[in-house]
């Protein structure tokens, strides 16, 4: 691949992150729809992608070897927000049982009368519970959906020569 080519392909990896991280954020924010424990780890990877993402572009004139590694390694991070969301279908079909912190909330309380608080006041949103779905398909089927595809592309583009 060429560096014009690697350069769009890890700027495209950002892109696309950011947007389907600002999807998520959008739907709690302005849609109401409160992420369980499993919807948050589900956001984490795609904060990966997009610094990867973002260092490829800017090393690939230069350094088109190490752009290389960061979009393969941006590959890795959507193949592990993959295994999250598939994980987290999983636990939406009753497959098998989510992690402790499911229908827990979560945070950094520090005291007791912190942790009262934060208890009392945070919504208690189930990992086993589909709040969206659209044609059937949660918002984490469609995440797993899109990690996959992602993970495809970006391994593929990063191993590719030319």
């Amino acid at each position: 691949m060429n560096r014009i080519d690697l350069r769009l392909a890890s700027l495209a990896t950002a892109l696309l992150s950011a947007a389907i991280l600002g999807t998520a954020l959008l739907s709690q924010y302005v849609g109401g729809l409160q992420p369980c424990v499993l919807c948050v780890y589900q956001r984490w990877p795609y904060v990966v992608t997009i610094a990867l993402g973002l260092a490829g572009f800017a090393l690939a004139r230069r350094h088109p070897a190490a752009a290389r590694i960061a979009l393969g390694l941006a590959g890795l991070a959507f193949l592990v927000g993959g295994g999250i969301a598939g994980f987290h279908v999983g636990v939406e079909q009753g497959w098998w049982q989510g992690t402790s912190g499911c229908g827990a909330p979560t945070g950094g309380a520090m005291t007791l009368e912190d942790l009262r608080a934060q208890v009392l006041a945070a919504p208690v949103v189930r990992c086993d519970e589909v709040p969206w779905s659209l044609l059937g398909i949660s918002m984490a089927g469609y995440n797993f959906i899109l990690s996959l595809a992602l993970a495809a592309a970006t391994l593929w583009l990063a191993a590719r020569r030319r």
